[in-house]
């Protein structure tokens, strides 16, 4: 079985408990928030042909979907693909969801004004391919909006371990309860390892790439965490701030 074999199978695992997580964003201040940021970084026109890449439960698809966007959304999984149609279905929105690999989209050149992601590109086999792929399908003039953090550097990081283990202990010292987890932690850290951009220092390395790609027009936002977290979130993630990326074709 290929690496990005094992990846899919393990998003398919993590399905359910990530869309309980995406019902409540979407209840909550996180939906106009995440949506206020995306739109002040995107294209200005009134309606974006938008490109969910990595979907999962489907949080980017629905908040673009009712502020008028044409959304067509791709994830690897099945599991997640039947959580965001249920989410779209809730919601009243239509959404044209798609199974794929974010390495080879089968989308024409230049079909895109918008391409969004959050914590994606952590989990890309081939990151590089991956950033090539997404310029072909955007439209001259048309934007990358990459969301992500340094999620699993702790894992071979002596200082980021020692700073990730200070986080966990505040969030309990606070009583905000047992400690958020994926379904399979022992499989989430092995597939961590052996992913590229584990051991990479991002944004970084994803500024470098896609300068190098022929993108332009790149900045970063490097701590998003009191604009898009709640105070559990951000208690948590102190030492892996997310961050935004955004790059024009």
């Amino acid at each position: 079985m290929s690496i990005q074999q094992e990846v899919e199978m393990y998003w398919e695992g993590e399905a359910e408990l990530y869309s309980e997580g995406i019902q409540k964003e979407l209840n909550g201040f996180q939906r106009e928030a995440w949506l206020k940021l995306i739109l002040a970084h995107a294209p200005q026109k009134e309606r974006l042909h938008v490109l969910d890449i990595g979907c999962g439960p489907g949080f980017f698809s629905v908040i673009l979907s009712s502020a008028g966007h044409l959304v067509t959304a791709v994830d690897c999984t099945d599991n997640m693909l039947e959580e965001a149609r249920a989410h779209t279905s809730r919601e009243g929105v239509t959404v044209t969801f798609r199974k794929m690999d974010s390495h080879k989209l089968d989308f024409a050149a230049e079909s895109f004004d918008l391409i969004v992601c959050r914590n994606v590109t952590w989990s890309l086999t081939h990151p590089l391919t991956a950033y090539k792929e997404w310029k072909r399908v955007l439209k001259p003039g048309g934007r990358l909006q990459v969301f992500d953090a340094n999620w699993n550097r702790h894992l071979w990081d002596e200082e980021m371990k020692r700073k990730h283990a200070e986080d966990q202990q505040a969030y309990v010292d606070k009583g905000f309860g047992e400690l958020p987890h994926h379904k399979d932690i022992e499989e989430t850290d092995r597939l961590s390892l052996v992913l590229p951009l584990t051991r990479e220092w991002r944004p970084e390395w994803d500024i470098r790439t896609l300068k190098e790609e022929g993108y332009s027009a790149i900045y970063a936002e490097e701590n998003l965490n009191a604009k898009v977290l709640d105070e559990k979130q951000q208690v948590l993630n102190r030492s892996t701030p997310m961050f935004m990326i955004c790059a024009e074709k």
